[in-house]
């Protein structure tokens, strides 16, 4: 989850893994890929749309502490090789959410084997929570677990866990709510399989704390400070000032953001760095320069909108 450039550095730098992949897909795109990547401007811009993509840039989308980057892509296996492989090398902590299900679909699992030339294995402790806690379907009826059937095999899909088998089963596969017969399968030390159901994925990931809090560099967030500013003048008015203030306190660690809030009277700034009382002695300075003033939460001195009579 901690993210730091020595780290980076060094895993980038390391020989990687031989982790061949030779998919018919990646053979068979190689020209196409090439021949987009050498497209010119104007043959992108009158090509015809068969993908998009959207990136979502900003600190304040992220919580600005430990999460860095946030991806959504499709059920492909090329796509969740190349972003398990990166993001386990560039990240300490990763979560992944989705495609765990019994259906065709579903291929997160054998997809993260592969990325990691790991088996997938039945894991007993997961089938054997599984049957206890599953409860009877009406659709199907003359389901048993004591006979072999295409819906037998589709459950066993969600307990067949990438394995490494030179490594402690006990630090792969996790059960962080007892109540749950859902596993959380862990990859490569650092790669945290997860359910894509919104109340699963939080319950789980929230089980998950006890033993990720204290590897957290900071675990409280007292490490970190951020300062917010109410100012009524327009982005481009203090975009020259704040360009200025970002290069002088780059050095200290403080990071300069700046927010427009459309519909509202006052813009914000803030400041964010872990040296606090550094940030606060900026606090008269970015006041005087902006026209504006500290604030703890962010609207706390909006004004009711003008209505004309």
């Amino acid at each position: 989850m901690i993210s730091r450039i020595t780290q980076v550095a060094r895993h980038l730098a390391r020989p990687r893994p031989n982790f061949v992949h030779n998919s018919a897909f990646s053979a068979a795109s190689s020209g196409t890929i090439a021949s987009r990547v050498m497209a010119t401007p104007d043959e992108r811009q009158s090509r015809t749309i068969h993908t998009a993509a959207c990136l979502i840039i900003g600190d304040e989308v992220l919580g600005g502490k430990n999460l860095k980057r946030v991806e959504v892509i499709e059920d492909d296996e090329d796509e969740i090789i190349e972003a398990v492989r990166r993001m386990s090398d560039r990240y300490d902590f990763v979560v992944t959410s989705g495609g765990i299900g019994p259906t065709h679909d579903d291929i997160t699992y054998q997809s993260i084997a592969k990325a990691f030339g790991l088996k997938l294995i039945l894991h007993d402790d997961a089938y054997k929570r599984m049957v206890k806690m599953s409860k009877p379907r009406k659709s199907e009826p003359n389901f048993s677990w004591d006979v072999d059937s295409p819906a037998k095999t589709a459950r066993l899909r969600m307990v067949e866990l990438p394995i490494d088998e030179s490594r402690d089963l006990s630090k792969q596969a996790v059960f962080p709510r007892e109540e749950l017969w859902v596993p959380v399968s862990i990859v490569n030390g650092n790669i945290h399989i997860l359910p894509g159901v919104p109340r699963l994925f939080e319950s789980l990931l929230d089980g998950l704390k006890p033993s990720l809090v204290k590897r957290l560099v900071d675990p409280e967030g007292k490490g970190t400070t951020r300062i917010i500013f109410s100012t009524p003048m327009a982005e481009s008015a203090v975009a020259g000032y704040l360009t200025e203030l970002a290069a002088k306190v780059a050095p200290k660690g403080v990071k300069v953001g700046s927010y427009p809030r459309w519909g509202k009277q006052n813009n914000s700034v803030t400041l964010v760095g872990k040296d606090k009382e550094y940030l606060e002695s900026l606090i008269p300075e970015v006041e005087q320069n902006i026209k504006g003033k500290r604030v703890h939460i962010e609207g706390e001195d909006d004004q009711p909108e003008q209505v004309p009579l």
